[in-house]
């Protein structure tokens, strides 16, 4: 545990929170990872995790349209995307986004990746989705066995770094030491599109002393 909370804090406000580092807990932990990194230069510290709940879809960076059709056989399934750059504080990529849709009734015939002996189509892009190109549709068309089957939920997965759907920065108050460089990362844990709510994270990531020397107290 590196950050505490200054419960007695004048500064603090709706928008602003002061925090005190640990520096005993923070050096000992730096003096770890140099004997088991000893060539490193830098080392990576995580001082700040948080989750964002976002109500609605003008908040979530990938706005979800889904759409069933079909007879008792044969069902169409339509999930169409689009990038919403106005959820994210800086338009950056989203990364490595997944989409997880379960099918009941028994699949016969489908014109779709799937892994065997499941009822799920999954759909893996790996692609990123960006302001320029971020609009799309992924299209899957099966047979039942057991009949139709009923509409169900969309989850989606993605990360990204450079930005964060918070806004929240960091600022280092005080003289003796610096922040070399902090990373910012969010990542979608669930997203279900009928519920329209996303578990976010954001990872900083602090290097003390680019050069490894440790600091003094």
């Amino acid at each position: 545990m590196f950050l505490s909370s200054l419960s007695d804090s004048t500064t603090d406000s709706v928008d602003r929170k002061e925090f005190w580092v640990n520096m005993p807990n923070l050096i000992s932990h730096l003096k770890k990872v140099a004997e088991q990194k000893p060539q490193a230069t830098y080392y990576n510290v995580d001082m700040i995790k948080y989750q964002v709940s976002a109500d609605g879809i003008q908040s979530t960076p990938l706005n979800l349209a889904v759409s069933w059709r079909g007879d008792g056989t044969n069902i169409d399934l339509r999930i169409d995307y689009k990038y919403n750059t106005e959820a994210l504080a800086a338009p950056v990529p989203l990364h490595d986004i997944n989409f997880l849709v379960p099918v009941d009734g028994g699949i016969a015939k489908l014109q779709a990746m799937i892994p065997p002996a499941t009822c799920k189509i999954f759909w893996s892009r790996y692609a990123n989705i960006t302001c320029l190109a971020g609009v799309g549709a992924l299209l899957g068309r099966f047979q039942m066995i057991e009949g139709p089957c009923k509409p169900s939920q969309l989850a989606v997965q993605f990360t990204s770094e450079g930005s964060t759907l918070s806004g929240c920065d960091i600022q280092l108050v005080g003289t003796g030491y610096r922040l070399s460089l902090v990373k910012k990362r969010f990542a979608a844990g669930q997203f279900k599109h009928q519920k329209q709510w996303l578990t976010v994270f954001s990872l900083w990531f602090v290097y003390i002393n680019a050069h490894g020397h440790f600091p003094t107290i």
